[in-house]
């Protein structure tokens, strides 16, 4: 099938280059040159594992092009997607439609023949309906059917995520756009995908049912760290025995920071306006948003509180900046928050992410280090804030050489306390009796 991807970001950039994997013709469309350009010459904007061969590939078999020009790329396609951003908007916290409803106008005005034109960008419930209405009062003989079909892809694994998803949601209301939804992810049905048909709406809900359940288990076992704190329990043990229950499941119950990302931030404030304007209270997802924009502050205290509640003119080692390993996204990272409050009280941050480190040093002031030991030097302490894998197997012996006091602070339980301890570390991490250190226990080393 011939298929338009607008918008070559995260989302549009993935989901066409799965596509066109599929064996579909697909261009990606942007108004960005530069964009366009550095994707025509194999250069991929964001860093997503395994994204640069998906690319590369389709891009050599034909099937996979860039281009700036919407007109022909519209005229030509049979599905168009419509995958630009949806921020929130300044000053209500609803999700910013604008991009969405220019891609429409656009779209309208170079339809040619019958297309369906699909939402894949998150948004409100209604949105499909305003769509069609921005297409229809363009073009009242043009001959459309507007479709959402929300993604549900992971940062980090992208690709794995679209190539074997737990379930392919679309909402339209015609038999027609069914079978052209129906084609185009019909080489998923080989693996028994899922594929469940229903409204436009309940599809637009859908997509933030799912997030704000998510980003509500993270917050919830965040919350049952802190009380484990209080009373001797080790929130590992008990997330690992809640989350055997199958009715519950041990995803997303690992105790953190705070959610952040491109996702769970905004679309819980925007489900949380919806909700709003519709006069449906959603009390559990206000305090959601409520619990995890304090979680981040507070974690800046933690630390504070571990390197002895003063850290002016001390300097802190800090490994990772981006909200999640396996990307380069900063969007509302815990780091955002969790670094300026540092600096504030007096703390010198010395930083390395293996890749949010460029896109790191357009949002805040912060000296980033060549590799994670570089941090460490003569530092006061170390904090483990993003959980990469090169992190989870620090030669410790290393660390202690390299810091003046032997202190980390984990912010993502990657190490075991009764380890941290054996290597004469005091060690603080989320939900568990801090582990202190033990003199005159040798440690071979490494």
């Amino acid at each position: 099938m011939r298929i338009v991807m607008i918008g070559a970001g995260y989302v549009g950039l993935v989901s066409g280059a799965c596509l066109s994997e599929f064996g579909h013709e697909v261009i990606c469309v942007d108004n960005d040159p530069a964009r366009i350009r550095a994707l025509e010459a194999g250069v991929i904007p964001i860093y997503e594992p395994g994204l640069d061969e998906v690319v590369a590939a389709n891009a050599r078999a034909g099937r996979l092009s860039f281009t700036g020009d919407i007109a022909q790329a519209v005229r030509k396609a049979e599905a168009v997607f419509i995958a630009v951003g949806t921020p929130t908007r300044r000053g209500d916290g609803h999700a910013d439609l604008s991009f969405v409803f220019q891609a429409a106008r656009e779209i309208a005005t170079n339809l040619d023949g019958y297309t369906v034109v699909v939402t894949k960008s998150t948004v409100p419930v209604g949105t499909g309906k305003d769509v069609y209405d921005v297409i229809r009062t363009a073009r009242p003989d043009a001959d459309f059917d507007v479709a959402s079909n929300p993604e549900f892809l992971r940062e980090g694994s992208a690709i794995e995520d679209f190539r074997r998803p737990d379930r392919v949601v679309v909402g339209c209301d015609s038999e027609r756009a069914r079978e052209v939804m129906r084609e185009i992810y019909r080489p998923l049905f080989i693996n028994e995908t899922p594929m469940l048909f229903v409204g436009r709406e309940s599809a637009e809900l859908i997509k933030y049912a799912s997030n704000a359940f998510l980003a509500t288990k993270i917050t919830f076992i965040n919350e049952m760290a802190d009380l484990c704190e209080k009373v001797g329990a080790d929130v590992k043990d008990v997330a690992r025995g809640v989350g055997l229950d199958k009715r519950i499941g041990s995803k997303f119950l690992h105790a953190g920071p705070g959610f952040g990302g491109s996702c769970f931030p905004k679309d819980t404030l925007a489900l949380l306006k919806t909700s709003q304007d519709h006069g449906a209270a959603t009390r559990i997802i206000e305090a959601v948003v409520q619990v995890n924009d304090n979680r981040k502050r507070a974690m800046a205290d933690k630390i504070a509180a571990a390197f002895g509640g003063d850290l002016a003119g001390k300097t802190v080692a800090l490994l990772g900046l981006t909200f999640k390993p396996n990307t380069d996204d900063m969007r509302d990272a815990p780091s955002l928050a969790i670094v300026p409050a540092l600096q504030a009280m007096g703390a010198r941050v010395r930083a390395f992410d293996p890749e949010g480190m460029e896109q790191a040093r357009k949002l805040m002031e912060i000296e980033t280090c060549a590799d994670a030991y570089e941090t460490m030097k003569d530092a006061d302490g170390l904090v483990l804030l993003t959980e990469w894998n090169e992190f989870r197997a620090l030669n410790l012996v290393r660390v202690g050489e390299l810091l003046k006091q032997k202190l980390i602070v984990d912010l993502r339980n990657i190490y075991a306390p009764e380890q941290m301890r054996d290597y004469g570390f005091s060690y603080v991490s989320i939900g568990r009796a801090p582990a202190l250190a033990k003199p005159a226990l040798a440690v071979a080393a490494e």
